[in-house]
């Protein structure tokens, strides 16, 4: 499967920038989840490299063939494009059977394919079967009912997969009727006869057969443009059958399935084709629950069986994380961060990240305060506490806020400079640094405040709900404002004068409204943000 590579992607209507400026690169046989809000560019995004958008500029490239580069005029239209497409919608046919729903793309396909000589070929694996007669009487003694009859249609579709062979071979070999003890030996000699005829007329015509019997000149297939036979397409379908567990559905109408049947069905249909990257939009976002959490397993293990490149478009970030290999999240249309799961929930870029991953939400704590001589930071927060954030790795605050203003400096000095070329669009809808939520016991309406000044000195914390801990020894005391318990956890809502922080507490606790409670923050993973850029600064510990 192919590295898809985004170079300056943007695509824009007007002064709106759906995407802007995306360098990303997808490498062979990745799970990649494209996360953000509603609205944030990651549909564009997964249609621009299919090719059902036009980006307004950049340059994508699948494999070694580019597909679209602005400045060159390249455009490869979306069928060229060999990839497949699983919409939110499941969008079969209601008035063709599986079978007919997973077959139709493939009776449409004509394209250049490898010259193969399927006489030949049916005739060798033919013989090759009959060679085994127990083999194949041991598979028809499991197809008869209880009075020892033997179910026909059981029959050739325990065939097909017995000896992965097409519905058209299988019934041919049915026909030898080698549970009524047949004798095949002159029907293997006649089945040789035609192999052999068909290796000589190959090379009569100066060919060879390879193992496949493909033809071949000079140990290359050679190659012409034609349809899918009946065999190969039966072959394709019952190939993605096996995959997605659906063999026994071939003669159902869509209508006669369940929701997650009908999402195998439409997950074969894409499959068929043998896509060089397999993309899917939301195809989740129909089913209950239950059959999410079974898909999503579904989903795993197809991405392993068939080793293709997934491309998986979703806003629910528990999807994203227990899917992806990488996490690509946007915000805006601008990318937020492209990193392993894991990684984006524990070392988060900004606030933004933070707060869109992980269930329940983070908790943000406004700090003040400054960095010691040691290292640490001393800081004031939740209304006056008096806390001391140790950083786990050695941190120069000061380095840290003069390349942040470099930084700044140098992206004006970049988009000054692209003000000033021809055909600059400026961006509507413009960014921001993330408006992070303070819970508290009464909330107040952030848009009748004052903007306070933002200096060095202010921060952000983020904790972590698994990091709130009860304990004998807390140094925080702290009151039970709601609790949700679930069998194997709680989730609780702890009032700290006038804040609210969530904490998971695992176990099966009970918890009374009300209660008074000493608390601790626990672990080395709890973040330090820089308040002005929005930036994380540096993990740490937090002591009170």
């Amino acid at each position: 499967m192919p590295e898809i590579k985004l170079e300056h992607v943007t695509k824009r209507w007007g002064k709106f920038y759906a995407v802007e400026d995306l360098d990303l690169t997808i490498e062979d046989n990745a799970f990649v989840t494209l996360l953000g809000p509603s609205g944030c560019g990651k549909t564009t995004t997964l249609r621009m490299i299919a090719g059902l958008e036009t980006p307004t500029s950049g340059r994508i490239t699948i494999g070694d063939k580019v597909v679209f580069d602005s400045d060159m005029g390249i455009n490869v239209p979306a069928n060229k494009r060999k990839v497949g497409f699983l919409f939110q919608n499941y969008a079969l046919w209601p008035n063709m059977t599986v079978y007919q729903n997973i077959s139709f793309g493939l009776s449409n396909i004509k394209e250049s394919m490898a010259k193969v000589d399927f006489e030949t070929k049916n005739a060798a694996r033919l013989a090759q079967i009959l060679k085994n007669p127990a083999d194949v009487t041991a598979v028809l003694d499991e197809c008869r009912d209880k009075d020892g009859k033997l179910d026909e249609k059981k029959a050739i579709l325990k065939l097909i997969d017995a000896f992965t062979i097409s519905q058209y071979t299988a019934k041919t070999l049915y026909g030898y009727h080698l549970e009524k003890n047949a004798d095949c030996a002159a029907e293997i000699t006649r089945l040789e006869a035609r192999v052999a005829a068909g290796q000589k007329a190959a090379a009569d015509g100066g060919f060879t057969l390879d193992s496949e019997y493909r033809v071949c000149k000079d140990g290359e297939p050679v190659m012409q443009t034609r349809k899918l036979t009946k065999e190969e397409i039966d072959l394709s379908v019952r190939r993605v059958s096996r995959i997605v567990k659906i063999g026994m559905f071939m003669d159902r109408y869509p209508a006669e399935l369940s929701g997650g049947q009908q999402q195998r069905v439409a997950i074969a249909r894409t499959l068929a084709p043998e896509p060089s990257v397999l993309f899917m939009d939301e195809p989740l976002s129909n089913l209950d629950a239950k059959l999410r959490l079974e898909m999503r397993y579904e989903l795993q293990r197809l991405h392993v069986e068939t080793g293709s490149t997934f491309v998986y478009v979703t806003h629910d970030q528990m999807e994203a994380m227990t899917l992806a290999t990488q996490i690509c999240l946007i915000n805006n249309g601008v990318l937020q961060q492209y990193q392993a799961p894991l990684e984006v929930y524990h070392h988060p870029a900004n606030l933004f990240v933070a707060d869109f991953v992980g269930t329940p939400s983070i908790n943000f704590v406004d700090a003040k305060g400054g960095q010691n001589a040691d290292g640490s930071l001393t800081l004031t927060v939740l209304g006056g506490q008096k806390a001391t954030f140790t950083p786990a790795q050695k941190l120069d605050l000061a380095k840290w806020f003069a390349d942040r203003d470099r930084e700044f400096a140098d992206k004006a000095a970049a988009l000054k400079e692209k003000a000033s070329q021809k055909g600059y669009v400026e961006k509507g809808n413009k960014d921001e640094v993330f408006r992070y939520h303070i819970a508290k016991v009464n909330e107040e309406d952030d848009s009748l405040q004052d903007v306070p000044e933002i200096t060095n000195e202010d921060f952000v914390l983020g904790i972590r709900p698994e990091f709130l801990d009860i304990a004998d020894a807390g140094a925080l005391q702290g009151e039970i404002y709601g609790a949700m318990p679930t069998g194997m956890e709680s989730t609780i809502k702890v009032r700290v004068g006038e804040f609210l922080l969530t904490g998971v507490i695992f176990g099966s606790s009970l918890f009374t409204i009300g209660t008074k409670v000493p608390l601790s923050v626990t672990g080395s993973q709890i973040m330090l943000f820089d308040r002005r850029s929005g930036k994380c600064i540096t993990s740490g510990s937090l002591r009170f």
